[in-house]
């Protein structure tokens, strides 16, 4: 099959597309680069576009005739679009609502959508699952739940299957070493972390130390990011096959904290984590984690990656082997 995969040259995207190749799809990857990387698109073509421009995108479908959708591209950093809620609602929604308007004009039916546990908000029972009221406490979730709605909308009205895809906290790097995590700037834990262990990023920030948590620091959970491509390839067999509609949680069902974290990171790199501790971040909850039974039940995913040594050691291989800096 031919998937045309949305912000196919990120982090996330690209290790699906590599699963896909090796599957025996072929991934089309309609990207504009803003924050994806050329040299991360090895498996199929690189179609250089945004999802705001409609030519753009009737020009990919109408060369590559894709048979599903997977759509990664959006703005993705939490916290800032607390202060500029504009440029996200335009693309993480308007992006959204325009490439299910390009199907339309194409009759291509069926999209896996990435969406977040940020739809969440803060839950007031653990484990989070997929019956758990969705309430946003920032604009990236209220877009990601708007996105989900969307879809739901575009299938009563216009016959669009979907699968929305929750995922925890992504985390790791291809084990092949051929791709790894590459934000500018880096937000996530994992890198920061071995950066401030090699040296070649500032003083890891402990965020809270007094949580309600066994160590006192914020729990989360971690999936590995092979674990999630190989959802998407689930998700995209199961519509292609016929199968409903649905959201569904990518996690492991099991907690990290961000001190066992650094353990792990000293583990793997074999330093301390240079690391100072900092006050609590305002709406942070002391613990996220999710039952991804669901997955499993209808898409028949599990993750391999259950532990957060194993995810640490593949992101470790690919920084050292790559000698690529964390742009903190």
């Amino acid at each position: 099959m031919k998937a045309l995969v949305t912000g196919g040259a990120g982090y996330i995207g690209s290790h699906t597309c590599k699963m896909l190749a090796r599957a025996g799809h072929t991934p089309i990857v309609f990207d504009n680069l803003s924050t994806g990387h050329a040299d991360a698109v090895k498996w199929g073509p690189l179609c250089v576009g945004d999802l705001l421009d409609a030519g753009a995108l009737d020009a990919a479908f109408e060369t590559h005739q894709p048979d599903i959708v997977i759509h990664f591209a959006a703005l993705a950093y939490v916290r800032v679009p607390m202060q500029h809620p504009a440029s996200y609602y335009r693309v993480n929604v308007g992006g959204t609502q325009s490439l299910l308007d390009a199907m339309r004009r194409h009759d291509v039916s069926r999209i896996v959508l990435s969406s977040s546990c940020a739809t969440y908000g803060i839950p007031a029972v653990l484990p989070i699952t997929e019956d758990t009221p969705q309430q946003p406490v920032n604009p990236y979730g209220f877009t990601k739940l708007i996105t989900e709605r969307m879809a739901a909308d575009y299938e009563r009205a216009y016959g669009v299957r979907w699968i929305a895809l929750r995922y925890f906290n992504a985390a790791g790097a291809d084990p092949e070493g051929e791709l790894g995590e590459r934000h500018d700037p880096e937000t996530h834990a994992i890198p920061l972390a071995i950066g401030a262990a090699l040296g070649t990023a500032p003083a890891f920030k402990v965020m809270g130390t007094d949580y309600p948590t066994p160590d006192g620091s914020a729990v989360r959970d971690y999936v590995h990011v092979n674990d999630l491509a190989d959802a998407h390839l689930r998700a995209m067999a199961h519509l292609l096959k016929g199968g409903d509609s649905g959201a569904f949680n990518l996690a492991t069902g099991r907690g990290t904290s961000v001190l066992e974290l650094l353990d792990a990171v000293h583990a793997a790199t074999g330093k301390p984590v240079n690391a100072m501790h900092a006050p609590r971040r305002a709406g942070d909850p002391p613990a996220l984690w999710a039952q991804a039974d669901k997955a499993q039940r209808v898409l028949g995913w599990k993750p391999q990656y259950t532990d957060i040594g194993p995810m640490v050691e593949t992101a470790e291989k690919w920084f050292i082997e790559t000698d690529s800096p964390v742009a903190a």
